[in-house]
Protein backbone atom coordinates (compact mmCIF):
# COMPACT_ATOMS: atom_id res chain seq x y z
CA UNK A 1 0.00 0.00 0.00
CA UNK A 2 1.47 3.38 -0.96
CA UNK A 3 2.77 5.70 1.74
CA UNK A 4 2.08 9.27 0.69
CA UNK A 5 4.67 10.76 3.05
CA UNK A 6 7.44 8.68 1.49
CA UNK A 7 6.22 9.64 -1.97
CA UNK A 8 6.33 13.33 -1.01
CA UNK A 9 9.91 13.03 0.26
CA UNK A 10 11.00 11.30 -2.93
CA UNK A 11 9.34 13.91 -5.15
CA UNK A 12 10.83 16.79 -3.13
CA UNK A 13 14.33 15.42 -3.81
CA UNK A 14 13.55 15.15 -7.51
CA UNK A 15 12.12 18.68 -7.88
CA UNK A 16 14.64 21.57 -7.67
CA UNK A 17 13.54 24.66 -5.68
CA UNK A 18 12.14 27.60 -7.61
CA UNK A 19 14.34 30.74 -7.63
CA UNK A 20 13.01 33.66 -5.60
CA UNK A 21 11.74 36.71 -7.55
CA UNK A 22 10.68 40.20 -6.54
CA UNK A 23 6.96 40.76 -7.15
CA UNK A 24 5.58 44.20 -7.88
CA UNK A 25 2.17 45.25 -6.61
CA UNK A 26 0.64 44.89 -10.08
CA UNK A 27 2.05 41.42 -10.54
CA UNK A 28 0.73 40.27 -7.15
CA UNK A 29 -2.70 41.72 -7.94
CA UNK A 30 -2.78 40.07 -11.34
CA UNK A 31 -1.68 36.76 -9.84
CA UNK A 32 -4.33 36.91 -7.12
CA UNK A 33 -7.02 37.68 -9.70
CA UNK A 34 -5.94 34.77 -11.87
CA UNK A 35 -5.92 32.44 -8.85
CA UNK A 36 -9.45 33.47 -7.84
CA UNK A 37 -10.81 33.05 -11.37
CA UNK A 38 -9.02 29.73 -11.81
CA UNK A 39 -10.39 28.51 -8.47
CA UNK A 40 -13.95 29.42 -9.44
CA UNK A 41 -13.54 27.77 -12.84
CA UNK A 42 -12.07 24.66 -11.26
CA UNK A 43 -14.94 24.47 -8.75
CA UNK A 44 -17.47 24.72 -11.59
CA UNK A 45 -15.72 22.02 -13.61
CA UNK A 46 -15.50 19.72 -10.58
CA UNK A 47 -19.22 20.16 -9.90
CA UNK A 48 -19.99 19.25 -13.50
CA UNK A 49 -17.79 16.17 -13.13
CA UNK A 50 -19.17 15.12 -9.75
CA UNK A 51 -20.43 11.78 -11.11
CA UNK A 52 -16.97 11.01 -12.48
CA UNK A 53 -15.36 11.97 -9.17
CA UNK A 54 -17.74 9.70 -7.25
CA UNK A 55 -16.87 6.90 -9.66
CA UNK A 56 -13.16 7.55 -9.08
CA UNK A 57 -13.70 7.52 -5.31
CA UNK A 58 -15.50 4.18 -5.58
CA UNK A 59 -12.56 2.84 -7.62
CA UNK A 60 -10.22 4.03 -4.86
CA UNK A 61 -12.24 2.15 -2.25
CA UNK A 62 -12.09 -1.03 -4.33
CA UNK A 63 -8.32 -0.57 -4.72
CA UNK A 64 -7.96 -0.07 -0.97
CA UNK A 65 -9.89 -3.29 -0.31
CA UNK A 66 -7.75 -5.22 -2.77
CA UNK A 67 -4.49 -3.80 -1.38
CA UNK A 68 -5.53 -4.59 2.21
CA UNK A 69 -6.30 -8.21 1.31
CA UNK A 70 -3.17 -8.46 -0.86
CA UNK A 71 -0.87 -7.19 1.89
CA UNK A 72 -2.48 -9.58 4.38
CA UNK A 73 -1.82 -12.48 2.01
CA UNK A 74 1.78 -11.37 1.46
CA UNK A 75 2.47 -11.13 5.18
CA UNK A 76 1.37 -14.73 5.64
CA UNK A 77 2.65 -16.36 2.45
CA UNK A 78 5.51 -14.10 1.19
CA UNK A 79 4.06 -14.33 -2.31
CA UNK A 80 5.06 -11.73 -4.92
CA UNK A 81 2.77 -8.73 -5.19
CA UNK A 82 1.28 -9.65 -8.57
CA UNK A 83 0.41 -13.20 -7.51
CA UNK A 84 -1.05 -12.06 -4.18
CA UNK A 85 -3.17 -9.45 -5.97
CA UNK A 86 -4.43 -12.09 -8.40
CA UNK A 87 -5.37 -14.36 -5.51
CA UNK A 88 -7.23 -11.46 -3.87
CA UNK A 89 -9.20 -10.68 -7.02
CA UNK A 90 -10.08 -14.31 -7.73
CA UNK A 91 -11.06 -14.87 -4.10
CA UNK A 92 -13.40 -11.87 -4.04
CA UNK A 93 -14.96 -12.85 -7.37
CA UNK A 94 -15.51 -16.39 -6.09
CA UNK A 95 -17.14 -15.13 -2.88
CA UNK A 96 -19.43 -12.62 -4.59
CA UNK A 97 -20.30 -14.96 -7.46
CA UNK A 98 -20.98 -17.83 -5.09
CA UNK A 99 -23.12 -15.62 -2.88
CA UNK A 100 -25.32 -14.46 -5.73
CA UNK A 101 -25.55 -17.99 -7.14
CA UNK A 102 -26.54 -19.40 -3.76
CA UNK A 103 -29.05 -16.63 -3.19
CA UNK A 104 -30.58 -16.94 -6.65
CA UNK A 105 -30.96 -20.72 -6.69
CA UNK A 106 -32.30 -20.80 -3.14
CA UNK A 107 -34.86 -18.05 -3.58
CA UNK A 108 -35.97 -19.22 -7.00
CA UNK A 109 -37.83 -22.21 -5.61
CA UNK A 110 -39.16 -20.24 -2.64
CA UNK A 111 -40.59 -17.45 -4.79
CA UNK A 112 -42.05 -20.01 -7.20
CA UNK A 113 -43.84 -21.66 -4.29
CA UNK A 114 -44.90 -18.28 -2.96
CA UNK A 115 -46.30 -17.33 -6.38
CA UNK A 116 -48.58 -20.36 -6.24
CA UNK A 117 -49.74 -19.42 -2.74
CA UNK A 118 -50.33 -15.71 -3.29
CA UNK A 119 -53.51 -15.96 -5.45
CA UNK A 120 -55.30 -18.10 -2.88
CA UNK A 121 -54.07 -15.92 -0.01
CA UNK A 122 -55.17 -12.74 -1.79
CA UNK A 123 -58.56 -14.25 -2.60
CA UNK A 124 -59.04 -15.05 1.08
CA UNK A 125 -58.05 -11.52 2.11
CA UNK A 126 -60.34 -10.01 -0.54
CA UNK A 127 -63.28 -12.12 0.61
CA UNK A 128 -62.77 -10.94 4.19
CA UNK A 129 -62.57 -7.30 3.13
CA UNK A 130 -65.73 -7.51 1.04
CA UNK A 131 -67.54 -8.82 4.08
CA UNK A 132 -67.37 -5.38 5.71
CA UNK A 133 -68.41 -1.93 4.48
CA UNK A 134 -65.02 -0.38 5.23
CA UNK A 135 -63.17 -3.22 3.50
CA UNK A 136 -65.34 -2.97 0.39
CA UNK A 137 -64.69 0.78 0.21
CA UNK A 138 -60.94 0.19 0.51
CA UNK A 139 -61.02 -2.36 -2.31
CA UNK A 140 -62.89 0.02 -4.61
CA UNK A 141 -60.43 2.83 -3.87
CA UNK A 142 -57.48 0.49 -4.45
CA UNK A 143 -58.89 -0.58 -7.82
CA UNK A 144 -59.26 3.06 -8.81
CA UNK A 145 -55.64 3.75 -7.92
CA UNK A 146 -54.31 0.78 -9.89
CA UNK A 147 -51.78 1.93 -12.53
CA UNK A 148 -52.50 1.53 -16.22
CA UNK A 149 -50.65 -0.87 -18.48
CA UNK A 150 -48.63 1.92 -20.10
CA UNK A 151 -47.60 3.21 -16.69
CA UNK A 152 -46.34 -0.24 -15.75
CA UNK A 153 -44.44 -0.56 -19.02
CA UNK A 154 -42.77 2.83 -18.47
CA UNK A 155 -41.87 1.90 -14.90
CA UNK A 156 -40.36 -1.43 -15.99
CA UNK A 157 -38.40 0.30 -18.78
CA UNK A 158 -36.95 2.84 -16.36
CA UNK A 159 -36.10 0.10 -13.87
CA UNK A 160 -34.30 -1.95 -16.52
CA UNK A 161 -32.38 1.14 -17.68
CA UNK A 162 -31.37 1.88 -14.08
CA UNK A 163 -30.22 -1.72 -13.58
CA UNK A 164 -28.19 -1.59 -16.80
CA UNK A 165 -26.56 1.67 -15.77
CA UNK A 166 -25.78 0.29 -12.31
CA UNK A 167 -24.18 -2.85 -13.75
CA UNK A 168 -22.04 -0.85 -16.20
CA UNK A 169 -20.97 1.48 -13.38
CA UNK A 170 -20.11 -1.51 -11.21
CA UNK A 171 -17.96 -2.97 -13.98
CA UNK A 172 -16.10 0.34 -14.37
CA UNK A 173 -15.54 0.56 -10.61
CA UNK A 174 -14.14 -2.98 -10.42
CA UNK A 175 -11.82 -2.57 -13.41
CA UNK A 176 -10.69 0.91 -12.31
CA UNK A 177 -10.06 -0.33 -8.76
CA UNK A 178 -7.98 -3.20 -10.12
CA UNK A 179 -5.83 -0.81 -12.17
CA UNK A 180 -5.28 1.45 -9.15
CA UNK A 181 -4.39 -1.51 -6.95
CA UNK A 182 -1.93 -2.88 -9.52
CA UNK A 183 0.27 0.27 -9.43
CA UNK A 184 -0.52 2.18 -6.23
CA UNK A 185 2.78 4.07 -5.96
CA UNK A 186 2.48 5.34 -9.54
CA UNK A 187 -0.88 7.00 -8.92
CA UNK A 188 0.05 8.18 -5.41
CA UNK A 189 3.15 9.88 -6.73
CA UNK A 190 1.21 11.42 -9.63
CA UNK A 191 -1.36 12.84 -7.25
CA UNK A 192 1.29 14.44 -5.03
CA UNK A 193 3.04 16.01 -8.03
CA UNK A 194 -0.10 18.13 -8.52
CA UNK A 195 0.38 19.69 -5.07
CA UNK A 196 2.65 22.74 -4.57
CA UNK A 197 5.99 21.86 -3.01
CA UNK A 198 5.41 23.95 0.14
CA UNK A 199 2.20 22.07 0.98
CA UNK A 200 3.23 18.62 -0.22
CA UNK A 201 4.31 17.29 3.17
CA UNK A 202 1.12 18.31 4.95
CA UNK A 203 -1.05 16.96 2.13
CA UNK A 204 0.87 13.67 2.14
CA UNK A 205 0.37 13.24 5.90
CA UNK A 206 -3.33 14.03 5.49
CA UNK A 207 -3.70 11.46 2.71
CA UNK A 208 -1.93 8.89 4.90
CA UNK A 209 -4.38 9.63 7.72
CA UNK A 210 -7.33 9.33 5.29
CA UNK A 211 -5.99 5.99 4.02
CA UNK A 212 -5.61 4.58 7.53
CA UNK A 213 -9.06 5.78 8.59
CA UNK A 214 -10.73 4.34 5.49
CA UNK A 215 -8.93 1.03 5.92
CA UNK A 216 -9.99 0.83 9.57
CA UNK A 217 -13.58 1.67 8.59
CA UNK A 218 -13.55 -1.09 5.97
CA UNK A 219 -12.34 -3.60 8.56
CA UNK A 220 -15.05 -2.56 11.02
CA UNK A 221 -17.67 -2.59 8.30
CA UNK A 222 -16.65 -6.10 7.25
CA UNK A 223 -17.04 -7.35 10.83
CA UNK A 224 -20.42 -5.63 11.09
CA UNK A 225 -21.57 -7.19 7.82
CA UNK A 226 -20.52 -10.63 9.04
CA UNK A 227 -22.48 -10.13 12.29
CA UNK A 228 -25.63 -8.98 10.48
CA UNK A 229 -25.45 -11.85 7.99
CA UNK A 230 -24.97 -14.57 10.61
CA UNK A 231 -27.45 -13.13 13.14
CA UNK A 232 -30.16 -12.54 10.52
CA UNK A 233 -29.73 -15.96 8.94
CA UNK A 234 -29.71 -17.76 12.31
CA UNK A 235 -32.73 -15.86 13.63
CA UNK A 236 -34.81 -16.48 10.50
CA UNK A 237 -33.76 -20.13 10.49
CA UNK A 238 -34.95 -20.54 14.08
CA UNK A 239 -38.46 -19.27 13.27
CA UNK A 240 -38.73 -21.37 10.12
CA UNK A 241 -38.44 -18.77 7.34
CA UNK A 242 -37.51 -20.36 3.98
CA UNK A 243 -34.14 -19.40 2.49
CA UNK A 244 -33.10 -17.97 5.86
CA UNK A 245 -29.35 -18.12 5.21
CA UNK A 246 -29.77 -16.64 1.74
CA UNK A 247 -31.64 -13.69 3.23
CA UNK A 248 -28.95 -13.39 5.90
CA UNK A 249 -26.34 -13.26 3.16
CA UNK A 250 -28.21 -10.44 1.40
CA UNK A 251 -28.68 -8.57 4.70
CA UNK A 252 -24.96 -8.82 5.46
CA UNK A 253 -23.89 -7.57 2.05
CA UNK A 254 -26.47 -4.75 2.13
CA UNK A 255 -25.10 -3.57 5.49
CA UNK A 256 -22.26 -1.89 3.58
CA UNK A 257 -24.64 1.11 3.49
CA UNK A 258 -25.36 1.78 7.21
CA UNK A 259 -29.00 2.20 8.31
CA UNK A 260 -30.28 1.86 4.73
CA UNK A 261 -28.93 -1.46 3.50
CA UNK A 262 -31.26 -3.47 5.73
CA UNK A 263 -34.25 -2.39 3.65
CA UNK A 264 -32.88 -4.47 0.78
CA UNK A 265 -33.34 -7.61 2.88
CA UNK A 266 -36.61 -6.60 4.54
CA UNK A 267 -38.74 -7.12 1.42
CA UNK A 268 -37.84 -10.75 0.60
CA UNK A 269 -37.67 -11.68 4.28
CA UNK A 270 -41.13 -10.22 5.02
CA UNK A 271 -42.69 -11.75 1.91
CA UNK A 272 -41.33 -15.20 2.70
CA UNK A 273 -42.20 -14.85 6.38
CA UNK A 274 -45.84 -13.93 5.81
CA UNK A 275 -45.98 -16.62 3.12
CA UNK A 276 -45.49 -19.12 5.97
CA UNK A 277 -48.22 -17.52 8.07
CA UNK A 278 -49.05 -14.38 10.01
CA UNK A 279 -47.17 -15.47 13.14
CA UNK A 280 -44.04 -16.26 11.17
CA UNK A 281 -44.27 -12.92 9.37
CA UNK A 282 -44.49 -11.03 12.66
CA UNK A 283 -41.59 -12.99 14.09
CA UNK A 284 -39.61 -12.18 10.92
CA UNK A 285 -40.11 -8.46 11.49
CA UNK A 286 -39.12 -8.91 15.16
CA UNK A 287 -35.91 -10.72 14.18
CA UNK A 288 -34.92 -8.02 11.67
CA UNK A 289 -35.58 -5.24 14.17
CA UNK A 290 -33.70 -7.08 16.92
CA UNK A 291 -30.63 -7.65 14.75
CA UNK A 292 -30.58 -4.00 13.71
CA UNK A 293 -30.89 -2.84 17.31
CA UNK A 294 -27.96 -5.02 18.36
CA UNK A 295 -25.98 -3.86 15.34
CA UNK A 296 -26.66 -0.16 15.85
CA UNK A 297 -26.49 0.03 19.66
CA UNK A 298 -23.86 -2.56 20.59
CA UNK A 299 -21.77 -4.00 17.76
CA UNK A 300 -21.06 -0.95 15.60
CA UNK A 301 -20.36 1.46 18.52
CA UNK A 302 -17.76 -0.99 19.82
CA UNK A 303 -16.23 -1.45 16.36
CA UNK A 304 -16.21 2.27 15.59
CA UNK A 305 -14.61 3.07 18.93
CA UNK A 306 -11.90 0.52 18.16
CA UNK A 307 -11.48 1.14 14.44
CA UNK A 308 -12.39 4.73 13.57
CA UNK A 309 -13.82 7.70 15.47
CA UNK A 310 -17.10 8.31 13.60
CA UNK A 311 -20.12 9.31 15.74
CA UNK A 312 -23.44 7.75 14.58
CA UNK A 313 -25.17 11.14 14.31
CA UNK A 314 -22.51 12.35 11.85
CA UNK A 315 -23.01 9.17 9.84
CA UNK A 316 -26.77 9.71 9.57
CA UNK A 317 -26.51 13.36 8.57
CA UNK A 318 -23.68 12.52 6.20
CA UNK A 319 -25.93 10.01 4.41
CA UNK A 320 -28.73 12.59 4.17
CA UNK A 321 -26.39 15.30 2.88
CA UNK A 322 -24.73 13.00 0.33
CA UNK A 323 -28.14 11.82 -0.88
CA UNK A 324 -29.33 15.41 -1.39
CA UNK A 325 -26.16 16.47 -3.17
CA UNK A 326 -25.24 13.40 -5.20
CA UNK A 327 -28.30 11.12 -5.33
CA UNK A 328 -28.14 7.34 -5.03
CA UNK A 329 -24.39 7.17 -5.63
CA UNK A 330 -23.88 9.63 -2.79
CA UNK A 331 -25.93 7.48 -0.43
CA UNK A 332 -23.86 4.40 -1.29
CA UNK A 333 -20.59 6.25 -0.67
CA UNK A 334 -21.82 8.55 2.10
CA UNK A 335 -20.00 6.98 5.04
CA UNK A 336 -16.50 6.80 3.48
CA UNK A 337 -17.00 10.31 2.08
CA UNK A 338 -17.91 11.51 5.57
CA UNK A 339 -14.74 9.92 6.95
CA UNK A 340 -12.61 11.66 4.32
CA UNK A 341 -14.20 15.04 5.04
CA UNK A 342 -13.87 14.55 8.81
CA UNK A 343 -10.18 13.66 8.62
CA UNK A 344 -9.40 16.53 6.26
CA UNK A 345 -11.21 19.04 8.49
CA UNK A 346 -9.34 17.82 11.54
CA UNK A 347 -5.96 17.84 9.84
CA UNK A 348 -6.11 20.86 7.50
CA UNK A 349 -8.55 23.17 9.33
CA UNK A 350 -8.26 22.29 13.02
CA UNK A 351 -4.57 21.37 12.79
CA UNK A 352 -4.83 18.18 14.85
CA UNK A 353 -1.89 15.82 14.95
CA UNK A 354 -1.93 12.43 13.30
CA UNK A 355 -2.40 10.49 16.54
CA UNK A 356 -5.50 12.56 17.29
CA UNK A 357 -7.08 11.77 13.94
CA UNK A 358 -6.54 8.06 13.95
CA UNK A 359 -8.61 5.81 16.13
CA UNK A 360 -7.18 4.75 19.46
CA UNK A 361 -4.55 2.08 19.16
CA UNK A 362 -4.08 2.54 15.41
CA UNK A 363 -0.85 3.52 13.74
CA UNK A 364 0.21 4.06 10.17
CA UNK A 365 1.22 0.79 8.50
CA UNK A 366 4.92 0.10 8.02
CA UNK A 367 6.20 0.62 4.48
CA UNK A 368 5.82 -2.54 2.37
CA UNK A 369 8.93 -4.54 1.52
CA UNK A 370 10.50 -3.71 -1.85
CA UNK A 371 9.19 -5.67 -4.80
CA UNK A 372 10.03 -5.90 -8.44
CA UNK A 373 6.69 -4.55 -9.72
CA UNK A 374 3.53 -2.76 -8.81
CA UNK A 375 3.80 -2.30 -5.04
Amino acid sequence: MPNFSEQADQISHETPPMPATRDTFERRTFRATVIVLATLAAAYVLWQLVDLLLLLFACTLVALILLTITNAIRRRTRLPFAIALGVSVLGLLAIVGGAFTFFGTTLQGEFAELATRLPAAWADVEARLRGSTTGAALLERAQGLAPSGQTLVNAVTKALAAVGGALSGLAIVLVGGLYLAAQPTLYAGGLLRLVPTASRGQVAETLDAVTVSLRNWLKGQALGMIFVGIATGFGLWLIGVPAAWAIGLVAGMAEFVPYLGIFVAVIPATVLGFGQGTDTGLWTIAVLIGVQQLQGNLVMPLLQNKMVDLPPAITIFGIIAAGILFGVAGVLLATPLTIVVLVMVRRLYLGEEKHEVLASGDAPPPPPPPTTSGD
